[in-house]
């Protein structure tokens, strides 16, 4: 949250966390961490259980219990909830662009920047323009060769299933078929869970860079012809930090 602060800002929204920990403990993190946004202290987990996220298999009587099940919520001006995002930590295909070379085509690649940690999830974005008069056909097509993105099998990630727009039907004359095809500007998204720790660990490189490849496949065609299909490989370069595990001094810490 704190590497997309000011982007976060940038869409008018305010932004704040809220853990079971004391002020102290908080500003600990904060000032260790650099952390620029409030961190708001429920000591009792009042707040934490009128939300109805209170993990209950915490046992009672243990410092640790109190803590909330992760998640996010988004607020209106008026303190409604509006949407909410539970159990899973997301990162969000930024404005960082990659452009990729490819034939009858333009694309680039969004996505993962800045810095995330293991069992994240995050969502890779590939943005395709299409020339005036050239289509791509839809999955569900048959008979032709739908656009495809699939990412490499890997024990660092797993991959959701691809999400595609909503395609356009046209009619081919010629043949007197109707097949769902894109047109113009049309976005590509594949959300992927980091593995756990002691799996990701010994798969990163030097520089804490993790490599998650793919390939994009696809064949084009105008108002006179299908061509070739092509297959494009595709990369995103995701910095994975260790988790902080640094305790709050001892005198600070939930007895």
């Amino acid at each position: 949250m704190e590497n997309r602060r000011v982007q976060i800002a940038a869409q008018g929204l305010g932004l704040a966390a809220i853990s079971y920990d004391s002020p102290a403990v908080l500003k600990a993190f904060a000032d260790r961490e650099h952390v620029g946004f409030p961190l708001l202290s429920d000591t009792d987990s009042k707040v934490i259980r009128s939300y109805g996220i209170l993990n209950e298999g915490v046992e009672k009587g243990t410092f640790t219990y109190g803590i909330p099940h992760p998640g996010t919520y988004l607020l209106d001006a008026g303190g409604v909830v509006v949407a909410k995002y539970l159990f899973r930590r997301f990162g969000l295909a930024g404005e960082k662009r990659e452009a990729v070379d490819a034939k009858y085509l333009k694309f680039s690649l969004a996505g993962g920047e800045g810095t995330l940690r293991p069992n994240q999830r995050v969502s890779l974005a590939v943005d395709i323009r299409l020339p005036r008069r050239m289509h791509v056909y839809a999955p569900g097509v048959t008979g032709y060769l739908p656009i495809s993105l699939k990412l490499a099998d890997s024990p660092a990630w797993t991959s959701d299933p691809v999400t595609f727009p909503a395609a356009k039907l046209m009619r081919l004359e010629a043949i007197h078929e109707t097949v769902p095809v894109y047109e113009g500007r049309l976005q590509l998204l594949d959300t992927i869970t980091l593995s756990g720790p002691q799996q990701i660990e010994r798969l990163l490189d030097g520089e804490r860079m993790l490599t998650v490849a793919g390939e994009l496949r696809y064949q084009a065609c105008d108002d006179r012809r299908c061509y070739v299909p092509e297959t494009v490989p595709v990369k995103w370069k995701l910095k994975v930090l260790p988790f902080d595990r640094i305790r709050a001094p001892e005198n600070l810490r939930r007895k």
